[in-house]
């Protein structure tokens, strides 16, 4: 069996410099998927994007809140719904599901979260049962596909790691991939109409190294198939 690499961008429809970066990264870099925030300020071009790019595999990006690191603890910047209450999580989950097919006409490739959210209960529970119903992989959660979340600028509490998002860091991300299917998730965007935040500067360095030349290169050299995840086979 051979290596099969999807290069999925997170954070689709969050701001109009996050649309213009990963689409700029679908068309012309290694991009083959991303996943939507339906409920992001500018979800409805990336809708419309969507639409007119079938080949373009589109997952939700299920978004339940954000929080950011400062001063020695984590604060909320929003929460959308008790991410403890499974009731609350589920009637969310299905106004998102439903939000998305308004905005693309069609099903998500794939399901995953907003910061990670479903790494705890009972959110995992709710979209593992979500992924099931819709026969497709979620994030971590699938065993034909691993993730892999090693091409991220930042620790874990925001201090930046620009040596992480190279294009040498991608080639030594693509040269360890084992044989089957990987998800290697991205978060590319053109930064300089984007808020100050956790991830700013580094999303734009991310752009450069999708769409430089070297990492296609990359993927050549070490025998890596570039997928989608509507490749994917479905459950």
């Amino acid at each position: 069996m051979s290596a099969a690499l999807v290069v999925n961008a997170d954070d689709f429809g969050l701001a109009a410099g996050v649309n213009r970066g990963i689409i700029r990264a679908f068309e012309r870099g290694v991009v083959t998927s991303t996943s939507l925030m339906v409920r992001g300020a500018v979800a409805v071009d990336a809708g419309r994007y969507a639409r007119a790019q079938p080949e373009l595999a589109v997952g939700l990006h299920v978004d339940l809140g954000e929080w950011s690191y400062a001063n020695g603890a984590w604060t909320a910047d929003y929460e959308v719904v008790d991410t403890g209450d499974e009731q609350a999580v589920t009637r969310e989950l299905t106004a998102q599901l439903l939000r998305f097919a308004e905005l693309t006409g069609r099903r998500p490739t794939h399901l995953d979260s907003h910061q990670h959210v479903h790494g705890a209960e009972p959110v995992r529970s709710v979209l593992l049962r979500a992924a099931e119903c819709l026969g497709v992989p979620l994030r971590g959660c699938d065993g034909r596909i691993t993730h892999r979340g090693d091409f991220y600028g930042q620790d874990g509490r925001g201090e930046s790691y620009p040596e992480l998002i190279t294009v040498a860091a991608f080639d030594r991300i693509v040269g360890s991939l084992p044989e089957g299917w990987t998800e290697l998730g991205c978060h590319p965007a053109e930064a300089d109409d984007l808020p100050a935040g956790m991830y700013r500067d580094e999303r734009a360095i991310e752009l450069e190294v999708l769409c430089d030349p070297a990492a296609r290169s990359s993927l050549t050299r070490h025998g890596i198939e570039l997928k989608s995840f509507a490749e994917l086979l479905p459950r």
